[in-house]
């Protein structure tokens, strides 16, 4: 008889049929999207709401910032408060709190209730970023890169076409009703989640699971370290992204280079999904350093809108990809706490977002736009350098991976296999 101890999962596992598992895929892919238009969708219909609330623009850009720091304060702890919960459980309740928060911002006519739903709502935030790609590895573990990139999916499909579909469409309904029907949306897919996914359990109390054990995991400080400084160089322009094509004077718009560039991410995501399982370490080196390319060539050639167009494609084709591969390298080298490893992912991806804006703006200011592309694609040739270096535990080659995984599945099945008492 064999101890069970150590493999808490064991009475609720994974799936492991050959089936792919693609109702509940989608499911998560709908809840990312949800996540990702709750979290951006004011910067859509800003001077709309900033106008309904009373409130300069200025002041209501605060509902865009106070989300991501919410979510980059409580996405560590509240998931590691949440592992002992089942996933679907847990899914459902966050589901449900978004369509809560998002009532509450319909409804509210005061900017402090609204600004309060969008703290509770970043929190909700933090926690279901940090879940997702963990639930959907255990969904299909035997190609879990390809099973997080259909989930992440719905972020990508979310900013290439949700942000740009709600904003006109909160122009032809009002901002308020747009945020009614991400309500409807939220109910609908907690309800599909009850059909579609199964009660995966969470994390068992007694596996001593931890912030400093997750940490101290080979790998997991370069991988955060490299996500950290894409996110960082990512922001740097993107955030700025208008006053840089305006002044650079280019034949074609603002609106056009970032329908150009969701147009690339969409591309980032089949790429990842293909290359997750078999060719992390490449496709992650690869696309880190077409990103740095692209940025590069931006600083170069700024100002001619074939290069700018052409880079405005592959630069949404290397953050469409690169989110994916950073997390499934995470879910990979901390098989234990997957949900942590991500949690610490996200609060990473908010930092850099709060600090490459910032940084942007410095730039920005001190020595203007045209040095945005330079001090972004630096960031990311660090990110690059980063990567590289973590040939051995991070990101490694197949061969190193596959012994590594070898070697867990020894260790695992000698801990399985030892009696009791």
């Amino acid at each position: 008889m064999t101890s069970d101890t150590h493999s808490p999962r064991s009475a609720n596992p994974p799936s492991t049929t050959a089936s792919w598992p693609l109702g509940g895929l989608l499911v998560l892919a709908g809840s990312a999207f949800v996540t990702i238009l709750t979290e951006a969708l004011p910067a859509g219909v800003l001077p709309a709401m900033s106008a309904d609330l009373g409130v300069s623009e200025a002041r209501a850009g605060l509902l865009i910032a106070v989300y991501a720091l919410a979510a980059a304060l409580t996405a560590i702890p509240m998931t590691a408060w949440t592992l002992i919960l089942p996933r679907r459980t847990l899914l459902l309740a966050l589901l449900l709190g978004f369509a809560a928060t998002n009532v509450v911002t319909a409804m509210s006519t005061g900017f402090a209730l609204t600004l309060a739903a969008r703290v509770v709502s970043g929190v909700f935030a933090g926690l279901l970023w940090a879940m997702v790609p963990a639930y959907a590895a255990r969904l299909a573990p035997q190609r879990s890169g390809k099973a997080i990139a259909t989930a992440l999916a719905g972020m990508t499909v979310g900013l290439s076409l949700g942000i740009p579909a709600g904003t006109a469409l909160g122009g032809l309904i009002g901002w308020r009703a747009t945020f009614g029907l991400l309500t409807v949306l939220a109910v609908a897919l907690a309800a599909t989640a009850l059909w579609r996914l199964p009660q995966l359990s969470g994390e068992a109390a007694n596996r001593g699971t931890g912030l400093m054990r997750t940490l101290r995991t080979p790998g997991i400080p370069a991988i955060n370290i490299a996500s950290l400084l894409m996110v960082l160089g990512f922001y740097v322009l993107y955030t700025y992204i208008a006053p840089f094509v305006e002044q650079a004077g280019l034949g074609v718009g603002t609106g056009t280079v970032l329908f150009l560039f969701g147009l690339g991410s969409m591309g980032g995501v089949w790429i990842a999904g293909a290359t997750a399982d078999r060719r992390l370490r490449v496709a992650t080196i690869g696309l880190l350093a077409l990103s740095a390319g692209c940025l590069a060539v931006f600083g170069a050639v700024g100002h001619s809108t074939v290069a700018v167009v052409l880079g405005a494609v592959f630069w949404g084709v290397t953050h469409g990809g690169i989110p994916t591969l950073t997390q499934t390298a995470g879910v990979k080298a901390a098989p234990l706490d997957p949900d942590t490893a991500n949690s610490l992912w996200v609060t990473g991806w908010n930092i850099g977002m709060a600090g490459g804006s910032l940084l942007g703006g410095a730039v920005l200011d001190g020595v203007g736009s045209g040095a945005l592309p330079w001090t972004a694609s630096a960031l990311l040739a660090a990110s690059v350098l980063t990567a590289v270096l973590a040939r051995r535990t991070g990101f490694p080659s197949p061969s190193r991976m596959h012994a590594r995984d070898h070697d867990r599945a020894q260790r695992g099945s000698a801990v399985t296999a030892a009696p009791k008492g």
